[in-house]
């Protein structure tokens, strides 16, 4: 009597490959939280695979807390707990706390509106999707130190209006229901429009920093932030790791 042949194992798909050679490398600690992963160019040429192949590895990584992702920045291993400290996006209460100084937030405008064309596109839904928007400035020492105009995916965040910002911030609250798994930051000097002059305090030719801000979690666009910060006030710092 003949025994029955092993059936073959089928083939790990090429991702899963490259997902698995990563992942190795952070259990065994040669990559270490803050590592920078090459880039999917460079994955490209050491594994002989598609970019498409590439991307989603490194997507799944990151969806499964390993991996972070900034755009503009490169991808980086995360805390053990799936968000990286190097990078993470910090409260503006939370910078202005660790000088010692106190927070206050004055909230202009918090409401659900419908996505216009731009506001479509920054948060990837369709226009006139519903969506949250709010608007507030923000004081270190009753000093007025940022404008935060963000708008929101209400779908992934229903119940952003109902927070009390003046308690917390849309950062702090966001963080904590959609923890973040990708950013992007694009950052400009502008000059403020005189309604934004007037909130900051400053005069109609004073430099002002500017920062577009994008966050996800998982795949989702969560929130668009347009943050302004009087040029005289604000330093914009960061440290990276290769």
């Amino acid at each position: 009597m003949f025994s029955r042949s092993p059936q073959p194992s089928p083939p790990v798909p090429f991702y899963e490959k490259i997902k698995q050679a990563i992942s190795e490398k952070i259990a065994s600690g040669t990559l270490r939280p803050h590592d920078r992963i090459p880039s999917e160019a460079e994955l490209v040429a050491q594994f002989g695979y598609s970019r498409m192949t590439v991307n989603r590895a490194l997507r799944e990584l990151t969806d499964e807390g390993l991996l972070v992702r900034l755009q503009g920045v490169g991808t980086f291993v995360a805390e053990p707990k799936g968000q990286s400290a190097l990078f993470e996006i910090r409260s503006i209460a939370d910078e202005i706390a660790s000088r010692n100084h106190r927070h206050r937030c004055e909230v202009l405008v918090l409401e659900e509106t419908q996505a216009s064309a731009e506001q479509a596109l920054e948060l990837n839904v369709k226009e006139g999707t519903r969506i949250f928007h709010s608007l507030m400035i923000h004081y270190e020492n009753d000093v007025p130190v940022q404008i935060e105009d963000r708008c929101v995916n209400a779908a992934r965040v229903p119940e952003y209006l109902e927070q009390d910002y003046t308690q917390t911030t849309p950062h702090a609250y966001l963080s904590r229901i959609a923890p973040l798994t990708e950013g992007e930051h694009i950052v400009e000097a502008v000059r403020a429009a005189p309604q934004e002059c007037d909130w900051l305090r400053v005069k109609e030719h004073d430099p002002c920093l500017l920062i577009r801000r994008r966050t996800w979690s998982s795949s989702d666009i969560i929130s668009h932030a347009r943050l302004l910060f009087p040029g005289n006030r604000y330093r914009l710092q960061g440290h990276f790791m290769s």
